[in-house]
Order: C-alpha cells, then sequence, then structure tokens
C-alpha cells in the first residue's frame, strides 16, 4: 500500500540508514556492547511507525544524499514496513540482553545479513516482501 500521508523519503539515505543497522547489529554480535540494541530499536520504531522524517539520523543522510545531489525519493511505505520489522527485531534484541539469553542473535544475524545485502546492492528485502504481499492481496 502506497503512503500519501508521509512524504516521499530518499531511498540513497536509507541506504546509509542501512549501514547503520549492520553497524549496530555487527557491534551486538560480535562486541560486548549488546545496548546498542537499543539505538536499533528506537531508530526503526520511530521511522517505521511515527514517521521516518522525525528521525534525527534519516534527517543527516537526507542532508547527505541532498548535498551531493545523491537523493532519489520514492514512497515512504516499503520503508517503513522495513524500519517497522528492523525495530521490532532491535527490540528482541534488547530484551533479550536484558533477560540474559542468548536468541537475540537469531535477530541480529538477520539484520546484519539483510542490512547488507541493502548497504551493498540496494535491495531491501523487506521492501521487496511489502510489494509482493500487496500484489498477491490484490490478485
Amino acid at each position: 500500500m502506497l503512503r500519501f500521508d508521509i512524504a516521499p523519503v530518499c531511498s540513497n539515505a536509507y541506504r546509509f540508514q542501512a549501514t547503520m543497522s549492520f553497524a549496530i547489529a555487527a557491534l551486538y554480535l560480535f562486541t560486548p556492547y549488546k545496548w546498542v540494541a537499543f539505538l536499533l530499536a528506537f531508530g526503526g520504531l520511530l521511522r517505521g511507525f511515527v514517521s521516518p522524517h522525525k528521525c534525527v539520523s534519516y534527517k543527516l543522510f537526507e542532508g547527505i544524499t541532498g548535498k551531493f545531489d545523491w537523493s532519489k525519493k520514492i514512497n515512504a511505505g516499503a520503508k517503513m514496513f522495513a524500519d517497522k520489522i528492523a525495530g521490532i527485531a532491535g527490540l528482541a534484541m534488547a530484551i533479550s540482553w536484558v533477560m540474559d539469553s542468548g536468541i537475540g542473535v537469531i535477530p541480529a544475524t538477520a539484520i546484519l545479513v539483510f542490512a547488507f545485502i541493502d548497504l551493498a546492492t540496494g535491495f531491501c528485502a523487506a521492501c521487496w516482501a511489502y510489494g509482493a504481499w500487496y500484489k498477491m492481496k490484490a490478485a
């Protein structure tokens, strides 16, 4: 479902956001700094459930891409869906850490893999699933 109630977002700024998600997942998996999951959860939930335009990191990355004329505007719906997934995964990672459970490595590994694919190729698996769901639902 296309979101016309929210201004379009910059897809290249979201690639920078994927880089941040990748870095957070790597820190979570390979260092003792598990608290970084709260950053992923907060950012993902803010961008996914409120608006990407309210997020400081998105504003920064949108400014950078605009300065270098890399801005490519797309509909916000699919990216907000991806942010909801990232926010929920970050929340699961954070809760897992607080409860001293190792289950948080599962969402962290998924974020690590899919964020790397997005930042390296520009292919957003959650965005693809979002579009496929609505195409299948319409048929």
